[in-house]
């Protein structure tokens, strides 16, 4: 599309051209737990990652149990309670799940500085107040583009009602979508990630993907992607952050880990988890990952380093 549409004549369509999107989700577990062995050993690198639009249905590499691996003194990075990696359907496809529904109340904010509302309604019908804490947060929840080319990672306040309202800041019309990661705080429950339309008004011209690459610059640090996300099969994706040149050896806790990656396919914006490893505080930071089909994705990781938390971007191909 090369001239821009309004948002209100485009919605007609929105669903047909970007009912196909995926998307995934990784994030680094808690520091200072005692490491355990993860997926039957350490995965060796595998040349730089790539991502392109997927064609498949619902396949699904998904998130178990976050699990832990770190070292004492917040040496390390890991998810806590993750087990063995096993083929879940990728997360963020639906509005609900296992009875579980994200009601956004603002499905249409402005461009700029606005306010989002939602709540997580269960299987009675009332809101949601009680979650289990994963990653510092009872919720994490994510905004991207259609186009992937805008991504933020909220943290959103509840009120006691299990009500959530969430400050962001997004830079222009177009088609987004908004994602929580949760995990209700009941008795055999799960990791659930649900996705729900949100839209800005306003003349839009879709960006086209960015180009492949295994390096990403933000703000002075480069961050160098090592491995390959592969279809149906555990790989590991390593992370390395570099400034001026040299290793940044001294990354900072955030929300409990040194690193948070999340990656969304071309596509239906699948949200995929990803299992992270033992590791100490920099230059490293390692996933193990499984793609859920052939295409084009982008991962996104965020690192604090000197008291602010940064992202690095990079679209990466999983498969031929």
């Amino acid at each position: 599309m090369n001239t821009g549409v309004k948002i209100t004549a485009f919605a007609a369509a929105l669903a047909a051209t970007f009912g196909t999107a995926y998307g995934v989700g990784v994030g680094v577990g808690p520091i200072g737990e005692p490491a355990k062995p993860e997926h039957g050993g350490n995965h060796a690198p595998k040349a730089g990652g790539e991502e392109k639009a997927d064609t498949g249905a619902n396949a699904g590499a998904g998130h178990e149990g976050h699990e832990a691996a770190g070292k004492p003194a917040g040496a390390s990075a890991g998810h806590a309670g993750h087990e063995e990696a096993t083929a879940d359907p990728a997360g963020g496809l639906t509005v609900s799940e296992d009875g579980y529904t994200l009601a956004l109340d603002t499905p249409t904010a402005k461009s700029g500085k606005s306010t989002l509302k939602f709540s997580i309604k269960g299987p009675d019908g009332k809101k949601v107040t009680a979650f289990t804490k994963e990653h510092d947060k009872e919720l994490h929840f994510i905004v991207a583009s259609r186009d992937l080319t805008v991504y933020k990672h909220l943290h959103p306040e509840k009120a006691a009602d299990g009500s959530w309202t969430a400050a962001a800041d997004l830079p222009a019309a177009g088609a987004y979508k908004a994602f929580a990661d949760f995990k209700p705080a009941v008795a055999g429950a799960k990791n659930i990630t649900l996705g729900a339309d949100l839209s800005v008004p306003g003349a839009y011209t879709p960006k086209p993907m960015p180009a492949v690459s295994s390096t990403a610059d933000v703000d002075g640090y480069q961050v160098r992607l090592g491995g390959t996300l592969d279809p149906g099969e555990a790989g590991e994706l390593k992370l390395t952050v570099g400034k001026a040149g040299k290793p940044v050896t001294d990354l900072e806790p955030y929300l409990g880990a040194y690193g948070h990656l999340v990656a969304l396919r071309d596509g239906d914006l699948a949200y995929l988890h990803v299992h992270p490893n033992e590791g100490p505080a920099g230059p490293d930071v390692s996933f193990t990952a499984t793609a859920p089909s052939t295409g084009t994705y982008r991962l996104f990781l965020d690192f604090q380093h000197e008291g602010k938390v940064r992202t690095a971007a990079f679209t990466v191909r999983a498969g031929s």
